[in-house]
């Protein structure tokens, strides 16, 4: 039951909130934008808005790959978000445009999610291994350990991240209303993709957690 409830569960959450982010991005990606901009020049006019102007704008790509890096202020975008005018590439782009907006002003939880990257990258290149050893990690309490102080910092860097996300989401539906690039229904539009995306890192979350969760269970059963 415990591994029902703390395993299984969270990757049913996972399951569906990848549905639904695909779900509402494909709606929307058929739905241009009254304004006609590119994804590319929204992100810009969001940026130039906060008087951010040194943040470069690339294409790359691979499909939902966009983001910001923060190390080289180079804010990616998927070749149909970078080009395209759709209300799904507006919202994915002024998103990204709103992470370089938190790092210009310091936003506090995007900066303590920065300095959690190497230990979080660190940690899940010895997840891998940890799994591999399947045996060992169910009968043995010190891969036990192991795997807690893994999902430990998984799950904090995702708690982190959450904040950050949801930030982003808020500014990038601001500044579009607020520039006039979407309007009336749009705006709907551009929340329901945005809301969808941000229910991933929830996702996320959880079933870090779970496994967190399930792994203290184990340990305490062999104590």
């Amino acid at each position: 039951m415990t591994f029902l409830v703390l395993i299984l569960v969270p990757i049913f959450i996972g399951m569906y909130a990848q549905m639904k982010v695909s779900s509402a991005y494909e709606k929307y990606s058929r739905i241009g934008s009254r304004s006609g901009i590119t994804g590319r020049d929204a992100a810009q006019a969001v940026m130039r808005s906060a008087g951010i102007n040194d943040v470069q704008i690339i294409q790359i790509d691979g499909h939902l790959t966009d983001h910001y890096d923060p190390t080289k202020k180079v804010l990616a975008l998927s070749r149909e978000n970078y080009a395209g005018t759709s209300l799904s590439a507006l919202g994915v782009s002024a998103h990204e445009a709103g992470h370089a907006i938190q790092h210009a002003q310091k936003y506090a939880p995007l900066n303590l999610r920065m300095s959690l990257v190497p230990i979080t990258n660190f940690a899940c290149s010895l997840l891998p291994i940890v799994m591999l050893g399947g045996f060992f990690l169910f009968n043995n309490l010190m891969t036990i350990y192991i795997g807690i102080g893994i999902y430990l910092i998984l799950t904090i860097f995702q708690l982190v991240t959450l904040p950050v996300e949801f930030n982003a989401s808020t500014r990038a539906k601001m500044h579009l209303r607020e520039l006039g690039l979407i309007e009336g229904q749009e705006t709907r539009g551009v929340a329901e993709v945005l809301d969808a995306a941000a229910f991933t890192y929830v996702a996320a979350f959880v079933s870090s957690l779970g496994w967190l969760l399930y792994l203290l269970s184990m340990a305490n059963d062999r104590r």
